[in-house]
């Protein structure tokens, strides 16, 4: 028995040892974390229960069973985040790089395998070399195992990508799947093809960074949501992210206490918006005002920023929000905006979180960019999003909602339960000038009588009375009440219940 013990304490000491004291080092070198080190950053003290650490890998090609590493290059088991069960596998570039062997590759499935049986959000701390050369086919299958039980949990769990070091070739599909995907600044990178594969097809000259770098999946191409300056700050932020969101589809959000009264009124909104139609302001202005607190954790906030996306709460509970921005391209919806609100919303559907969507839109973004882009389908993403969610959604016009953008952005055509507006609502298939050179163009030499008419269509249209008439518009709120009414709305619709027709999926437009 005595000698068992020993063995055991050895193999513990091997595995947490991983690459050895010089690797560990090198890794520290670099501004990096161990794995282990993230974990205890990232779960509370004393909570992590680990899976499989004297899995070894079965190769013997390449005298690769001379080199057998207890854990195999990844850390795998589950631990609470502020008293919540997660699941989590952090990648230990110390060991083969971090390469993705077939066993490194089942240590993951059967995590997320049990994360799906008991229903707890899985983390994926992401710092690999990709698949594990000396063993061909073998790692390559291993990935289409995790991609495999990816595609099965999404929707059921929370699914959080950390991209913490390298991250290339069919290694980046995992993270793509997930719900989000977070990155480190200077130490962390994702691509299909590095610069080296790059440079022979396509003759670019290109770095790791810009290629795949932090910046630029954050601000450019979109595939990443935030990025981070340090791991620290990277585990830290996502300690306090994981709070917003439910365990799994069977459950609805966290509710947290909340000392934010949510009858207060925000005076300050009423002179939010501008006189002049035409002049922009800062929607963000709203969202802090209107939330607990003022915390909002938004998503993407460097990519297609004509819209904002991101978790605020209301009487201590979770509620996405999007929100055009009229200091970015006037808040028109272009083909990136759609995309990433309509991503955000299927998201929030299929974890029951409220969509609170607040509006200032003057249409679709036109320009044959645009056009040849795909705008017709890309712009039917988010509408196919808002129409086929379940969860209560709530709408408050602050000022302009023109054309299909109107329809588009949870209007009450599109199911939704509580549709405000400010006094200072505009609700019209165009804005007043472009809507009279076309009902009279018989007049287009008279700038006199066109001046006129468009004063005589902002004064029957620049209101939201005619909605309100229709009853496309429950309610016309004074900006100052916003939070309150929001809050109200809420309440009432806590036990909301709506059902799609019985189908397989739909078929929104990729």
């Amino acid at each position: 028995m005595q000698e068992i013990i020993r063995q055991l304490e050895k193999k513990r000491e091997l595995a947490r040892l991983g690459g050895g004291q010089r690797r560990i080092d090198a890794q520290h070198k670099k501004g990096k974390l161990t794995a282990r080190e993230r974990i205890e950053v990232l779960l509370d003290p004393n909570s992590f229960e680990e899976w499989d650490m004297f899995v070894g890998h079965r190769c013997t090609d390449f005298d690769m069973e001379e080199l057998n590493i207890p854990g195999d290059g990844v850390v795998t088991g589950h631990g609470t985040i502020n008293g919540r069960l997660i699941f989590i596998y952090s990648q230990d570039f110390t060991v083969f790089g971090g390469s993705l062997s077939e066993t490194h590759a089942e240590k993951i499935c059967k995590i997320m395998d049990q994360a799906m049986r008991v229903g707890a959000p899985i983390i994926g701390l992401n710092d690999s070399g990709g698949a594990r050369i000396q063993e061909g086919v073998a790692s390559l299958a291993g990935y289409a195992e995790v991609f495999q039980r990816n595609v099965l949990a999404s929707g059921v769990v929370p699914q959080i990508s950390m991209i913490m070091g390298p991250c290339a070739g069919g290694a980046v599909y995992s993270p793509a799947i997930t719900d989000f995907i977070f990155m480190v600044r200077d130490t962390s990178y994702m691509f299909v093809t590095g610069p080296d594969v790059v440079k022979t097809v396509t003759h670019e000259e290109v770095s790791h960074e810009e290629l795949g770098g932090a910046d630029t999946h954050t601000v450019t191409s979109g595939v990443a949501d935030r990025a981070f300056e340090n791991d620290l700050e990277a585990l830290l932020s996502l300690r306090r992210f994981i709070d917003f969101l439910p365990a799994s589809n069977r459950e609805k959000p966290p509710g947290q206490e909340s000392t934010d009264n949510w009858d207060r009124m925000e005076m300050s909104l009423d002179s939010l918006i501008p006189d002049n139609p035409n002049k922009p302001y800062d929607m963000k202005e709203l969202i802090l005002k209107i939330v607990d607190e003022g915390d909002f954790f938004e998503i993407q906030p460097e990519y297609a920023a004509n819209i904002i996306i991101g978790f605020g709460r209301f009487e201590g509970q979770t509620v996405g929000i999007v929100a055009n921005q009229p200091m970015v391209l006037a808040g028109c919806l272009d083909i990136s905006s759609s995309v990433k609100a309509a991503r955000f919303v299927r998201f929030c559907d299929c974890f029951n979180i409220p969509i609170l969507t607040l509006v200032d839109v003057p249409g679709f973004m036109p320009g044959t960019s645009q056009e040849y882009g795909g705008i017709i389908k890309h712009g039917a993403k988010l509408l196919f999003a808002y129409a086929e969610a379940t969860v209560a959604k709530i709408t408050v016009i602050t000022r302009k909602a023109y054309g299909g953008a109107y329809d588009v952005m949870s209007s009450k055509h599109l199911r939704g339960d509580l549709n405000f507006a400010w006094p200072s609502a505009e609700i019209a298939v165009m804005g007043p000038q472009g809507a009279v050179e076309i009902i009279f163009r018989q007049d287009l030499g008279d700038t006199e009588k066109l001046e006129s008419r468009a004063t005589e269509y902002r004064e029957r249209f620049a209101n939201p009375f005619i909605a309100g008439h229709r009853g496309y518009i429950d309610d016309v709120i004074m900006p100052h009440n916003t939070r309150m009414r929001v809050a109200r709305g809420l309440r009432m619709l806590r036990n909301k219940q709506l059902e799609n027709p019985k189908k397989k999926h739909g078929n929104i437009p990729l």
